[in-house]
C-alpha cells in the first residue's frame, strides 16, 4: 500500500505542478502581451507627439516665411515709391535746367545781336 500511496501522491504532485506550470505560463503570456501592448501604445503616442511637434514647427516656419515675404513686399513698395519720387524730382530738375539754359541762350543771342547792331551803327557813323 505504501507503494501505491506514494505512486498516487507522485502522480497528484506531478499533476499539480503541470497545472501550476500551465497557469504560470498563461500568466506569463498575459503579462508579456500586456507589456507588448503598453510598448506599442507608448510608441504610438511618441510617434504622434513627434508628428504634432513637427507639424507645429513646420507651421511656425511657414508663418515666419510668410511674414518675411510680407515685409519684403512692403520694402519693395517703399523702394518703388521712393524711386518714382526721385525720377519725378529728376525730371523737374531737368526741365528747370533746360529752361535756364534756354533763357541763358536767348540772353546771349540778344546780347550778341545788340552788340552787332551797335557795332554796325558805329561803323556807319
Amino acid at each position: 500500500m505504501k507503494r501505491t500511496t506514494r505512486l498516487l501522491l507522485a502522480i497528484a504532485a506531478a499533476g499539480s505542478l503541470a497545472a501550476c506550470s500551465e497557469r504560470a505560463q498563461d500568466q506569463t503570456a498575459e503579462a508579456g502581451n500586456a507589456i507588448a501592448a503598453d510598448a506599442a501604445a507608448t510608441t504610438t503616442n511618441a510617434v504622434n507627439d513627434v508628428r504634432a511637434a513637427s507639424d507645429r514647427a513646420l507651421d511656425s516656419a511657414a508663418n515666419s516665411l510668410d511674414r518675411a515675404g510680407d515685409q519684403l513686399d512692403r520694402a519693395g513698395d517703399k523702394i518703388e515709391a521712393k524711386t518714382d519720387r526721385a525720377a519725378a524730382d529728376a525730371d523737374r530738375a531737368a526741365e528747370r535746367t533746360g529752361a535756364a539754359v534756354e533763357r541763358a541762350g536767348d540772353r546771349a543771342a540778344d546780347a550778341t545781336g545788340n552788340t552787332l547792331v551797335r557795332a554796325g551803327e558805329k561803323v556807319r557813323d
